[in-house]
């Protein structure tokens, strides 16, 4: 039985391992990588291994960091399953031709820009139509039923909290009669947050894989979140600006919709427009009202009590072009959330290339930012950025609320691992900077637990 990672290694994002059990090869998630424009595409168009050669694909959740690069695995000669939850095969679906569209346009409108200075075109690391060929491979499998992957593995999808349809997966493997238990904990959700149910906790297992993007600090308190969006809104909109939110479409969108709703509701802040512009973010929150076997028991109760948990009534969701650049021309206080979460591709570019050079707004960064992404030159506070080749005075306020992420904080991540104090031969740190993931392994050695935090396509053999 051998591990080799081939992604999300000693870095947040694309995450990729792959699992060698009796000439079988599972490969757990299949995301692309975030960062540097150049190092991104040519880390994401080559695997590290030969897509043709994998069995079984095994899916922790749908975001882009985890399933966006499916479309190339196939295209490139998968044949085999993708195992998922059913709303995560929901989810994907439409993330990866929303991927696939986003690529597209951004190549074309660059290619524009190259043009212009007499430098070659550019091709999209795929299309809508390489997207589409990923939806054959889906086989949907409900939370907690085992099932067999290839001969001797057996895999178990248990729910992570994390968004909608979100998995750990317990995989059970057996080779020449030896019996080991691997757990990848996907991404670990945090406890209490609106819609989701709770992550479930490690019962058991020889050996753990799990994340660590904020190994290095808990979170703030959700309501602290709660107070610092709300103080940010209004005073932006006492100076008549917009709030301008890059948010993951799936899960933060929503998160925040229902806070946004409820302090209008609550007359928190005023009654101003709150513009959700992602035709994605939109195809996602109709995903999260035809999956209530996902929602823990207030968002059950609400659903039951015809509550309208994401401010359908409220809310203006716009699928358009036409709409979103409309947006541009108006001058009234408004919130617009807008995809991508890290700023790097989308609609998200148009709203900030528009709005950041204006001292009345306030660009809001509500989650992790991968290095050298524009959300986290953003989120450092860098006087001048780029956007679509462009310079920018960041003249805008910009302002970090971390309460809002949907990963667990240190100490849940400490929590989580505990579990298994005692029982793991070795865990296994990915999806995580140094900053983040040596804290935590500092912890857990103390607590007597051996530690790896594998390098770029390093292997372990257990």
């Amino acid at each position: 039985m051998r591990i080799v990672f081939h992604g999300a290694a000693r870095t947040v994002t694309g995450s990729r391992h792959l699992l060698e059990v009796n000439g079988y090869r599972i490969l757990l998630d299949c995301g692309l990588y975030q960062g540097r424009r150049k190092d991104t595409y040519e880390r994401n168009r080559h695997f590290g291994f030969n897509p043709r050669k994998i069995d079984a694909v095994l899916l922790s959740h749908a975001h882009i960091d985890h399933s966006g690069a499916l479309p190339l695995l196939v295209k490139e000669g998968y044949e085999g399953p993708i195992y998922a939850t059913s709303a995560t095969a929901h989810l994907a679906n439409i993330m990866l031709l929303d991927s696939g569209h986003i690529q597209e346009a951004d190549v074309k409108y660059l290619n524009k820009k190259r043009r212009r200075k007499g430098l070659d075109p550019v091709d999209p690391l795929y299309t809508i139509e390489d997207a589409a060929q990923v939806a054959g491979h889906f086989v949907a499998v409900p939370y907690d039923y085992s099932f067999e992957v290839v001969p001797g593995v057996r895999a178990k999808f248990v729910d992570a909290g994390h968004i909608l349809g979100s998995a750990a997966i317990a995989l059970d493997l057996e080779e020449k009669g030896r019996k080991v238990r691997l757990w990848f904990s996907g991404d670990v959700g945090r406890r209490h947050i609106p819609i989701l149910r709770d992550p479930v906790l490690p019962d058991r297992a020889d050996y753990l894989l799990m994340e660590s993007t904020y190994g290095d600090k808990p979170h703030r308190d959700v309501q602290e979140a709660f107070n610092e969006l709300r103080d940010v809104v209004k005073r932006t909109v006492e100076r008549g600006g917009k709030v301008i939110i890059p948010a993951f479409a799936v899960g933060r969108t929503q998160e925040l919709v229902y806070a946004l709703h409820r302090m209008i509701e609550h007359g928190d802040i005023p009654k101003i427009p709150i513009i959700v512009d992602s035709p994605l973010a939109v195809n996602a929150s109709e995903i999260y009202h035809a999956h209530p076997e996902c929602y823990n028991k207030e968002a059950l109760r609400m659903l039951h009590s015809g509550d309208d948990i994401l401010g359908f009534g409220r809310v203006t969701y716009i699928r358009s072009v036409e709409e979103s650049k409309a947006l541009n021309d108006r001058k009234d206080p408004m919130v617009i959330l807008s995809a991508s979460g890290m700023a790097e591709t989308g609609r998200i570019l148009h709203h900030l290339k528009n709005n950041i050079e204006n001292p009345r707004n306030t660009v809001v960064i509500v989650s992790w930012q991968a290095p050298n992404t524009l959300g986290r030159r953003l989120a450092d506070h860098e006087p001048v950025v780029r956007i679509f080749g462009e310079e920018y005075e960041v003249r805008s306020e910009v302002v970090t609320i971390n309460g809002f992420s949907a990963h667990a904080g240190r100490d849940a991540l400490l929590n989580y691992a505990l579990r298994l104090k005692g029982q793991a031969k070795r865990v296994f740190i990915v999806h995580g900077e140094p900053r983040g993931a040596e804290p935590l392994m500092e912890a857990l050695r103390e607590h007597g637990m051996k530690v790896s935090y594998p390098d770029l396509h390093d292997s372990f053999t257990f």
